[in-house]
């Protein structure tokens, strides 16, 4: 088993192999995004991971290594992404209005959940 972990400050997924105990060795680069900002991630069934990117406003498959497969821009900030509906192949994205680090605590109302269809279902654990 593998645990990947969202670093948004380094720019990076990082991974662990899950020992039977529960504890975490190997600690490795799984993905460089360069000005990527992962936030919110899932994995799907063909082991590339979905990341959300608040400041770019977009969503961002990747494989391992960092090549980008796809990606769904967005007129809002994306916090968080998962796979799910009837089959699996829905990415459900939570997207709000970002405008910086220095108002990240606002009452406007801006939250959505957009959803769009992705090439491969859903995988692992949220």
């Amino acid at each position: 088993k593998t645990l990947i972990v969202a670093e948004s400050h380094a720019n990076r997924l990082t991974a662990f192999d899950i020992a039977a105990d529960g504890s975490l060795a190997n600690r490795r680069r799984w993905a460089d995004l360069g000005n990527g900002f992962p936030d919110g991630i899932c994995l799907d069934a063909e082991g590339a991971v979905w990341y959300a990117d608040v400041p770019n406003r977009h969503c961002v498959r990747v494989r391992e290594g960092g090549a980008m497969l796809d990606s769904v821009d967005a007129d809002r900030g994306c916090f968080a992404c998962m796979l799910g509906g009837v089959d699996g192949k829905t990415l459900f994205i939570v997207a709000a209005e970002w405008r910086g680090f220095e108002h990240m605590i606002s009452d406007a109302r801006t939250g959505q959940v957009l959803s769009i269809e992705a090439s491969a279902p859903g995988a692992g654990w949220p």
